[in-house]
């Protein structure tokens, strides 16, 4: 049985292995009864909860069958008299897990949970703000698994795993952020040598201010609770419009170092924010993708979506979270491999794109935690009810691979009801007054998130989520077609653990402009371009770059606090983002959405507002380079601030390919809208 309570008796031994008859990872009281060979009673008593190690404390008493059950009362009273509650509305953390999203629990033996390959795909559990404020103690851990990988994750004090944050506009947020990780990952070496060049430039240049990043030695910087180290880290909530400073959004200066002191994040949601899907992960630049692969990841969601677009309230709704991770078979042949051309790998060992759609992926990948491993695929299984409509939440948490999703019945493609893109609704003035658009290929890159309506499948129809290969360019990595989970339609399928509201009250029409409807202050043109260090090694690492037009390519230099771009805040610009290389890139900014108005130089009328967008590769040939034109929008004055700009496939964000913007403070004469 288990009462939870804080650590209130004196541990006379520690211990990773669990009692009999309880399971671990909990917090409380545990007791466990162990029949002796002689008759005899062993009682163990476990106090507290699982601390920073995965600690259990227990006590062993040898009694007589005959008092075990009156023992076991009276400590069970005394325990339950003597040690404060910790109970499931504290701090509005919630409790332990139900039994809808219980595998979401870190091990007993500390270890963050991965499920079973085929196993149902479990609901992470939810964490809602209490009377206006979301208070939460969480934990960033990491593991080896057998096969020698680094696995991480976050850890809720109640040894809940990647929780979904859930906040209201205005909300108060407070995340008591512990870094408990101690296996350092190994670092690329595309980013090993970017780093090694940024640091050359900076010593040519001799630019060193305070936001270095990039050397163990490193003295400790303002936002840091230590020198950067391979297991530091830090969190970036991606896509909110929070400022960019220590303790809110900062991803530069914040290094959060193993052991140290618990970190407090707190920012307020704006009041303004758009409802929908956003997202936390760690940003520790040369080391990013290395976390995320990992699987530090969770979604985030800005409740109220219901208000702005009524014909989803009392919707249940599902939150899918699909991650990279490494091959865990990258030996076995593909099953079609007597079709494919031979397999090339980058300089980072990743499977280099074959065109073909088909062959060994990159990436295998997982949803919420369910392996669909390479080269079989066995799908992950969703449950539902046939015919019920349901909002999915998906968020492509991948560090490098792109998804194009389909929702097949038997073979036949699946129309569904887009609602929002990158955490934003439709807007009704691009969207012909629609609620929503039909379409039957979702392409998310990483970082990017979509919300749609899904329709149950008739029962005893075959149906699947799957993705469809992506063209990543001549030098890109392989994505091809594999299925994702297999969807079930079951009479008594259990209903989600969370619902829409039934009744909402409708979000006030908006009070600024549209952001498609407003007139850029200036145009700029930034351009993707890579260079292998030897061109003649096909194996060679690469060095990527992010460059304003007119100056010299060079990476990102994180010992440099000099921004490539200066703006203010008030301003709307439009980017032309030129892709000079022979692969696809992923283009994100902190802080702020964009509209993309042109895709190739066509016009695009999108009723959306995103803040990461994939950018065509170059063919090699073609005298005019692909490129896509956004309309940023710096209106709002959380967008003051220094943040970053980058490709969001990690592995290009951490070999420099990414760039620094500076928003200062409203011109007095500019009278440009200041919210967005």
């Amino acid at each position: 049985m288990t009462v939870c309570g804080t650590k209130g008796m004196t541990s006379l031994r520690q211990s990773y292995k669990g009692v009999d008859g309880w399971s671990g990872g909990s917090c409380g009281i545990h007791l466990g009864v162990t029949i002796g060979r002689d008759s005899g009673v062993v009682l163990r008593v476990a106090a507290g909860f699982l601390d920073g190690l995965g600690t259990i404390y227990d006590v062993q008493l040898k009694i007589s069958s005959s008092w075990s059950l009156r023992l076991v009362a009276l400590v069970c009273l005394a325990c339950a008299i003597s040690i404060p509650s910790v109970t499931a509305q504290t701090n509005g953390e919630g409790g332990d897990a139900t039994s809808k999203n219980a595998a979401g629990a870190v091990r007993g033996d500390g270890r963050c949970f991965r499920a079973a390959v085929g196993s149902e795909v479990p609901e992470p559990q939810d964490l809602r703000s209490v009377d206006g404020i979301l208070k939460v103690d969480l934990a960033f851990r990491s593991f080896v698994d057998s096969k020698g990988e680094v696995r991480y994750c976050y850890v809720t004090r109640n040894g809940n795993q990647s929780p979904t944050l859930r906040v209201k506009p205005g909300d108060t947020v407070i995340l008591n952020f512990k870094n408990e990780a101690t296996a350092a990952p190994r670092q690329t070496r595309t980013a090993m040598a970017a780093a090694q060049q940024a640091g050359a430039a900076a010593r040519d240049a001799s630019a060193h201010t305070a936001m270095q990043m990039n050397s163990g030695s490193t003295p400790a910087l303002p936002c840091a609770t230590g020198s950067m180290k391979a297991t530091s880290t830090n969190l970036h909530f991606h896509g909110l419009t929070v400022p960019a400073t220590c303790h809110q959004d900062d991803v530069m200066r914040t290094l959060i170092d193993t052991g140290s002191a618990p970190f407090e994040y707190k920012f307020q949601i704006p009041a303004d924010e758009p409802p929908g899907l956003y997202w936390y992960h760690p940003h520790i630049h040369g080391f990013t993708k290395a976390q995320v692969l990992g699987g530090a990841s969770a979604a985030l969601i800005v409740e109220g979506i219901e208000r702005a677009i009524p014909d989803l309230a009392g919707l249940p709704e599902r939150v899918f979270v699909i991650r990279d991770q490494n091959l865990a078979n990258p030996d076995a042949a593909p099953v079609d491999s007597a079709k494919l051309p031979p397999v090339v790998l980058d300089a980072d060992g990743d499977v280099m794109n074959t065109g073909t759609g088909t062959g060994k992926p990159a990436e295998d990948l997982t949803i919420n935690y369910v392996p669909v491993p390479y080269p079989n695929y066995p799908p992950a299984t969703i449950t539902m009810k046939p015919g019920e409509r349901q909002l999915w939440r998906v968020l492509n948490a991948s560090a490098i691979t792109y998804l194009s999703l389909q929702v097949l019945f038997g073979p036949q493609a699946q129309a569904v009801e887009v609602v929002a893109l990158d955490g934003v609704p439709i807007h009704p003035k691009n969207a012909a007054l629609n609620k929503y658009i039909l379409l039957t290929h979702l392409g998310i890159p990483p970082g990017g998130r979509i919300e749609f309506v899904m329709k149950g499948p008739p029962e005893g129809t075959k149906a699947e989520l799957v993705t469809r290969s992506v063209n990543t360019g001549a030098v890109g990595e392989n994505d091809p077609n594999r299925a994702i989970a297999k969807i079930v339609a079951k009479g008594d399928a259990a209903e989600p653990q969370s619902s829409l509201p039934k009744n909402p009250m409708p979000l006030p029409p908006p009070s600024k402009t549209w952001l498609r409807d407003v007139q850029p202050v200036r145009v700029r043109k930034l351009f993707f371009s890579e260079t292998p260090l030897d061109p003649k090694d096909p194996n060679s690492p690469t060095t990527f770059f992010l460059t304003v037009d007119g100056e010299t390519p060079k990476p990102f230099d994180p010992s440099s606090g000099i921004p490539n771009i200066v703006t203010h805040q008030g301003d709307v610009e439009d980017w032309i983002l030129e892709n000079r290389s022979q692969e696809l890139h992923a283009f994100h900014i902190h802080q702020v959405h964009f509209a993309l108005m042109e895709f190739f130089g066509l016009p695009v009328n999108e009723p959306f507002l995103r803040d990461t967008v994939n950018v065509p590769y170059w063919d090699g040939k073609n005298p005019v380079y692909p490129r896509v034109r956004l309309r940023m929008d710096f209106r709002d004055p959380n967008a003051v601030g220094t943040y970053p700009y980058h490709c969001h496939l990690l592995e290009h964000e951490d070999s420099g390919m990414m760039g620094l913007i500076r928003v200062e403070e409203r011109r007095q004469q500019s009278t440009v809208e200041s919210r967005k």
